[in-house]
């Protein structure tokens, strides 16, 4: 396997570890009405989110890594970008790990306060609960959406990947980014019908994407735009 097959079939096998991480990293318990009462005797659940939360940081970035040498041949620009935004998503997904154990804290307080201060804590631990969605559910995608739409459309021009799988890219990440804001604006909530379905394209175009990068990899034969590029080039330095 030469070293741009395997760079593909890394970042692919790194979407699959991503998502699976993400799956994990859902903490039901916070969800609940009365989490605040529920949490200390869920401890594991989310020590196991942020944990799994954790996992995606790299996921995310290898995925960038893995593949910038081949983008960057394309667009050094899209690619620095895609880059930059993937950075910016795990930013936000080290402060939604960290906001979690701030959960246990809250519990465990709220089990010892006395009534005035249990309604304290509640409005706190709705504060960081709104707080953790918008920068799981809001900040997070968007971030990522944005790079995903740079990282589309070098595949698009390319056509490292079949350009109907690019175009599948482009609508999921447009979907996406619709979903964080009609959470964003309060119009859907994140364990909603309406947030799950539109996502769920580029979720299963992800899931697509990492199957072929890890059976086929690139097809990176040159693109009709970096052959004429070559092409004047050429024509330029003959012609001097």
């Amino acid at each position: 396997m030469n070293t741009n097959r395997r760079a593909t079939a890394i970042a692919g096998a790194l979407v699959i570890v991503g998502m699976i991480a993400g799956v994990l990293s859902v903490v039901p318990v916070i969800e609940e009405p009365r989490y605040l009462e529920l949490i200390s005797s869920h401890e594991s659940q989310v020590i196991v989110g942020a944990v799994s939360q954790f996992i995606m940081i790299p996921a995310y970035v290898g995925f960038a890594l893995y593949l910038y040498p081949l983008l960057r041949m394309e667009n050094e620009a899209l690619s620095l970008g895609f880059l930059g935004f993937r950075l910016i998503a795990a930013t936000f997904h080290l402060i939604g790990v960290i906001s979690l154990p701030l959960f246990l804290v809250l519990g465990q307080e709220f089990t010892q306060a006395d009534a005035l201060g249990a309604s304290h804590l509640e409005t706190l631990g709705e504060l960081l609960r709104t707080a953790r969605d918008l920068v799981n559910h809001v900040a997070s995608i968007i971030s990522l959406s944005l790079g995903d739409l740079l990282f589309f459309r070098i595949l698009y021009r390319s056509r490292f990947v079949p350009r109907w799988l690019s175009a599948w890219g482009f609508i999921g990440a447009g979907s996406a980014m619709l979903a964080s804001f009609l959470v964003l604006f309060r119009l859907a909530d994140v364990v909603a019908l309406p947030y799950l379905a539109l996502n769920a394209p580029l979720a299963l175009q992800s899931l697509v994407l990492a199957t072929r990068l890890i059976t086929k990899g690139f097809d990176t034969k040159p693109s009709p735009n970096v052959t004429a590029t070559r092409s004047r080039k050429a024509a330029t330095e003959g012609g001097g």
